[in-house]
């Protein structure tokens, strides 16, 4: 891939070629035209990071450098004049323009290289990340843009950390920022100098690699991640397995410890036409690998065509409803049927011995006594047979952590707004059905 990019703009072919030359052995990939109007095109596809113009160049340089910098204004690279002139004014006139540097010919081989790579790492290092020190939003998303557009093989890795709003809740940000700094530190242990990682977002990361290493890469993130993430977190959060949240949309949650989620795309077996449509395609997978409480990454795969050989799963609409008090778990069965909903209801805990729960996407359940809790045995035995079904549990204890012990999706303290549970089943029951 392009990680840096100059496009030199001179009439003169030997010097242009010299320039080339000596910017490649400091690996810098290097374009060549000899009009401006030519220099447009490389401009919009490549992005380059510095553009060097030369006062062979027909026109004034100080107004090509202006409109250099006007074309560029969404990208603004870097702009070096180059100009035989020695002249105060002139080296003025450009600079006031738009150009950032003036160099006047000849130039010593060793000081063009060392000027023009000051300018490139002041360009990189200026757009580091304060807390990753990883280039930015903004110098990810032009490389991903040159690497679209080059064509070369390449497979793309977004990558994040699941529950990080809850964690940084509970935890703050400076335990979350470490908790950010081991992950860049593990993930820039799995790539090389041929690898290109950033930051996709404040959260996010990007990394951009060949297509042969992009699933070991994933192997080795996650293994590295999950070995360490317990070490974040207090032992009593790690022994049970989950962390408590305050807060009226979270309240009655078991909020699990954090993961990773990757998805990643590749040229392939794909062809991306533009950046737009290749973030689309790995935002996509990377939400696929968010349907499940455990790191997990999605890789783009050969299209098969498998028509008819598979019958689709059909929408689960069914709700169990264990409740002993008669009346509440009549107004909630009709309720629900009225919106579409297949509802069993039973009044005791001794009723549930012979029923399937993989023929329901939910049960709604009473805990039972505090002496006892037979309802929350009820839920460990439901997710122990069927850890898919999503579960509700209602207590009038107000006994949240031994309700989320159960291994209940949710905890619902009685009494309990119906519109609140409504909308709770709503979101349980697309999570189900996914």
């Amino acid at each position: 891939m392009i990680k840096k990019c100059v496009l030199i703009i001179d009439k003169r072919i030997e010097l242009s070629t010299k320039y080339k030359k000596l910017l490649e052995q400091s690996k810098i990939y290097t374009l060549i035209t000899h009009e401006l109007n030519d220099a447009i095109k490389i401009l919009t596809k490549y992005e380059p990071d510095l553009v060097i113009i030369s006062d062979s160049v027909e026109g004034k340089l100080s107004e090509n450098c202006q409109k250099i910098k006007m074309l560029t204004a969404n990208t603004r690279p870097c702009i070096i004049a180059i100009s035989k002139s020695e002249h105060l004014q002139d080296k003025l006139d450009v600079l006031n323009m738009g150009a950032d540097d003036f160099l006047s010919e000849p130039i010593e081989s060793e000081e063009f290289k060392a000027r023009i790579n000051a300018h490139i790492r002041r360009i990189f290092e200026n757009d580091l990340n304060e807390k990753t020190n990883l280039p930015s939003s903004k110098t990810a998303f032009k490389i991903f843009r040159r690497t679209i557009n080059e064509k070369s093989l390449f497979s793309a890795l977004l990558v994040d950390i699941k529950y990080s709003d809850e964690y940084r809740e509970i935890y703050g940000n400076l335990a979350y920022d470490k908790m950010l700094q081991t992950l860049c530190a593990i993930i820039n242990s799995a790539v090389d100098e041929k690898d290109f990682v950033g930051q996709f977002s404040n959260d996010d990361f990007l990394i951009i690699t060949h297509p042969i290493k992009a699933e070991k890469i994933c192997q080795y993130i996650i293994a590295a991640f999950d070995s360490i993430c317990s070490k974040f977190y207090s032992e009593t959060d790690v022994l049970r397995g989950y962390i408590l949240t305050s807060g009226e949309e979270k309240e009655g949650k078991a909020i699990p410890l954090v993961s990773l989620n990757i998805g990643g795309i590749s040229n392939e077996y794909k062809e991306y036409s533009t950046a737009g449509q290749a973030i689309n395609s790995m935002i996509l997978l990377h939400d696929l690998a968010k349907s499940e409480d455990k790191s997990k990454y999605i890789l783009e795969r050969p299209k098969l065509n498998g028509n008819d050989s598979v019958e689709s799963d059909l929408y689960n609409n069914n709700i169990l409803i264990i409740e002993p008090d008669e009346a509440l778990s009549t107004l909630l069965s009709s309720t629900l049927e009225l919106q579409g909903y297949e509802v069993t209801k039973i009044n005791t805990f001794d009723d549930f011995e012979d029923i399937n729960f993989k023929n329901y996407a939910l049960v709604i359940l009473e805990s039972g006594d505090k002496d006892d809790y037979k309802g929350l045995e009820i839920c460990k035995k439901i997710k122990a047979q069927t850890p898919k079904v999503k579960v509700i549990v209602s207590n009038i204890y107000h006994d949240k952590e031994a309700v989320l012990n159960s291994k209940a999706d949710l905890y619902l303290p009685k009494p309990y707004e119906l519109s609140v549970l409504f909308g709770f089943i709503q979101d349980l029951m697309r999570d189900f059905n996914y």
